[in-house]
């Protein structure tokens, strides 16, 4: 005994079955963890930051900033150095007796860098 379906009820048939696997649900959400946070290190209690005023603790305080940064791992290396080479222009501008430009030059390598101003 040999089935045999004329074409148009083979495709009718074909797409109540395509369609009917639109109505099955959806497999449960599979649940991915949250990547861990770059660095689970935090400011030592015993982290101070330096005063003074113009220019010299300006540049004292973004210092120390960037060192801490560092350490902690929310900086790397050729960054750091990066910044470090404008506080040592921010320094030497502040030592001439430019404490205006020198104050100005840290705002600006914050801001280049994302630090708040």
């Amino acid at each position: 005994m040999s089935i045999h379906m004329k074409p148009g009820r083979a495709l009718a048939l074909a797409t109540f079955v395509g369609l009917s696997a639109c109505n099955a649900s959806p497999p449960p959400p599979v649940y991915v963890a949250p990547p861990p946070p770059a660095s689970t290190n935090v400011t030592p209690s015993s982290f101070r930051m330096p005063e003074g005023a113009g220019c010299s603790g300006d540049v004292a305080r973004w210092r120390a900033i960037q060192d801490n940064d560092l350490q902690m791992g929310h900086v790397n290396r050729s960054v750091y150095d990066q910044i470090q080479g404008e506080i040592g222009e921010a320094a030497a501008a502040c030592e001439a007796g430019r404490g205006a430009q020198a104050s100005a030059m840290v705002r600006a390598s914050k801001a280049r860098h994302g630090y708040p101003g």
